[in-house]
């Protein structure tokens, strides 16, 4: 006898209350359906997962709770003019947005050409397209490679010297 703590209640007035009111009363016959919806397709999984990849790489996170400024900027000690700054320079926790975006651009256009390179062994693609692949892919990596290390050396100057 597996009794529930609601069943096995000592106090008569639960018991009444409970069995009472659906005496008289009955429960509407309720002709719900459950809802119907096909699936999202798989670029559009894909593409969300991009999307959320590059805001949580790019540290918009950080942007919205901090709110830096866009783009900074610095004096020229030489000739006294005021120049825009990319990079917050030295800081390694902090970011203006463009700096963000650009490094997260550079992570998701290394992801797109693994992509591009898998794209490229595909077997029921033609010689040709997979060449266009296989070099897009190639490309992409190399360049997303060279950026990203670009940036980190003006970021952090003097980093693996």
């Amino acid at each position: 006898m597996s009794e529930t703590s609601v069943e096995s209640s000592i106090d008569p007035l639960f018991h009444l209350l409970r069995t009472v009111p659906f005496s008289f009363l009955r429960p509407p016959r309720l002709r719900l359906k459950l809802p119907t919806f096909t699936l999202p397709s798989p670029m559009t999984v894909f593409s969300l997962i991009l999307l959320t990849y590059f805001l949580v790489i790019s540290g918009f996170i950080y942007d919205v709770i901090v709110e830096p400024p866009g783009i900074g900027s610095t004096q020229d000690p030489v000739t006294g003019a005021i120049r825009p700054v990319v990079f917050m320079s030295g800081r390694v926790n902090g970011q203006y947005i463009i700096e963000g975006l650009s490094s997260g651009f550079m992570f998701v256009m290394g992801g797109v050409g693994i992509v591009m390179l898998d794209l490229a062994f595909d077997k029921n693609r033609a010689k040709s397209v997979k060449a266009s692949y296989a070099k897009a892919g190639v490309s992409s990596i190399v360049i997303g490679y060279v950026m990203s290390m670009l940036f980190i050396r003006i970021k952090i100057p003097g980093y693996l010297h």
